[in-house]
């Protein structure tokens, strides 16, 4: 049965809809009505104001029979009553009724038929409307067996921390129940995206399958790879590799069919975007229709993509047909190969190891990276950073849930698991080098055409890692890490403190003592 926006409470009348609106009047409105700039390609840039990243701290999940024990509530989520939601949902529409025109759009996150979601956006504002169309899928299917989600999106909405139990302003809330999302108090676009993952995080396990925060490609075998890693780790930039087409670069799942896309577009980072290291996106960026956020144009009007006087975390949305070697379908098979990304700023793991099972679920778990000095103020050395499943912050349920789904695949389907490490050797940031590109695509290379199913390994003193011996077009010197590090002892106190700092974090995990194993004696 199909519904009216005034069913969902919308009094505007239906000169002042635009529903499942073109390319074009919402590239139109967003320049007229919004305020967006214009580059001399096309693209339209937009600012976001005080939130140029997730608000992760004002996440908000309604407390219900069904999420009491289904959502993991130590994951920074705060729970919400049904009443609140429902005064914040009202306040909500009174401010989208509010607004001149309502923007509507109806797609599908999910590229597989038997696990798709419908999901639909009511907005104030024609770039998030655009961003969603890039972002979501439309691939026509008549049943959505996930249901259906809709999203009420009041960006410049303050909401009044005074009539409700909120930590400020800004709210980003889901009701699991009546399967709504409200987001208040902030333009940053990711939030939108970020939503409909994290309720494909909610909903999948249940069916036995396994949602991933991570990119993958293809061969034109069908080999298929799998690339998981926080931001600034590779991700996106390995997942896009010569010779395979990208299934997708952030968000997936596996199922008994293989790997399937959540999305239709692509939300990329451009601080030091350039032709020559990223040439796939930046092709996307000087498309017509590309949605730049918080980038700084010249007097030209052109994207500085080294300026991050806005914010390092400048965006570029656009759709998957915007670049070249594409898997159009975004389907793939059951992968070949797992890499678990992860960029060490203390110089200590090596550039590649292969994971046991019980290793592959400590690592996934640990979800490890390092933030480097200087990127916050404070940071004076690198830090530990771990996120569990390489995506904390959008993994609705415990993560055990997750890992235990990460061991069956590669229990049921012969997964190999790498731990690849794209930060640093020869020392810590600031006196070491960060691995270079061309080695990290060689070491995956290798690994793809099975080079190193026929390795000889020897084994990492302080984690346990098995380590490649050599490798073709490698220095084996730097494969390694400690012989990478001219004071051998210094290395050794670094590694025995990196390696603290994973127990330590992962004292939390309540797993199998096997998996607990997988992980470094200290």
């Amino acid at each position: 049965m199909n519904t009216t926006a005034q069913d969902h409470g919308f009094t505007h009348t239906n000169k002042l809809i635009f529903s499942n609106s073109n390319t074009e009047v919402l590239i139109d409105h967003a320049i007229r009505k919004q305020g967006a700039k214009k580059t001399p390609e096309g693209a339209i840039v937009v600012y976001t104001g005080k939130h140029t990243g997730r608000a992760a701290k004002d996440k908000y999940v309604v407390l219900s029979d069904l999420t009491e024990n289904s959502i993991d509530w130590e994951n920074n989520i705060h729970k919400m009553s049904p009443e609140t939601f429902a005064g914040i949902k009202k306040d909500v529409l009174n401010h989208i009724n509010e607004s001149e025109h309502l923007y509507w759009s109806t797609k599908n996150v999910g590229a597989h038929k038997d696990y798709a979601l419908k999901a639909e956006l009511f907005s104030t504002h024609p770039s998030h409307t655009l961003f969603f169309n890039y972002l979501m899928r439309d691939d026509g299917f008549k049943d959505h067996n996930l249901g259906s989600y809709t999203i009420y999106h009041a960006p410049t909405l303050k909401i009044d921390t005074n009539k409700y139990d909120v930590r400020s302003e800004t709210v980003i809330t889901m009701d699991m129940d009546n399967h709504e999302i409200l987001i208040a108090g902030t333009l940053y676009a990711g939030e939108i995206k970020k939503s409909l993952f994290s309720v494909m995080n909610y909903l999948l396990p249940e069916k036995n399958i396994f949602p991933m925060h991570a990119g993958s490609n293809v061969d034109r075998e069908g080999n298929v790879s799998v690339f998981f890693g926080l931001s600034g780790t590779g991700k996106t930039t390995l997942s896009t590799q010569e010779g395979r087409l990208l299934i997708g670069d952030d968000e997936h799942a596996l199922c008994a069919d293989g790997t399937f896309n959540f999305e239709g577009g692509c939300y990329a980072k451009t601080y030091k975007l350039s032709k020559e290291g990223e040439p796939g996106i930046y092709k996307a960026s000087k498309t017509r229709g590309a949605i730049l956020e918080n980038v700084v144009l010249n007097d030209k009007a052109e994207p500085d993509y080294y300026d991050k006087s806005i914010a390092e975390n400048g965006r570029v949305a656009y759709p998957l047909t915007y670049i070249d070697g594409v898997k159009e379908d975004s389907l793939g098979g059951l992968p070949n190969h797992m890499f678990l990304l992860t960029a060490d700023a203390f110089g200590v793991l090596p550039p590649v190891s292969r994971l046991t099972k019980e290793q592959a679920m400590y690592y996934f778990l640990s979800g490890y990276t390092a933030k480097l000095a200087g990127t916050e103020v404070g940071v004076t050395e690198p830090q530990a950073t771990f996120s569990c499943c390489f995506g904390a912050p959008f993994m609705m349920r415990k993560a055990s849930e997750y890992s235990d789904l990460l061991g069956k695949y590669i229990d049921d389907h012969g997964i190999k698991v790498w731990l690849v490490n794209t930060g640093w050797t020869g020392g810590a940031y600031g006196e070491g080098q960060r691995f270079p590109l061309p080695i990290t695509r060689r070491i995956i290379d290798s690994i793809q055409n099975g080079e190193l199913d026929m390795a000889e390994y020897e084994k990492e003193e302080y984690f346990g890692l098995e380590i490649p011996k050599s490798i073709h077009g490698v220095d084996s010197n730097i494969l390694n890490a400690k012989k990478t590090w001219k004071d051998q002892a210094a290395y050794d106190v670094q590694a025995k403190k990196l390696a603290s700092m994973f127990v330590k974090n992962f004292n939390k995990f309540d797993v199998d003592s096997a998996v607990v194993a997988g992980g470094p004696s200290v």
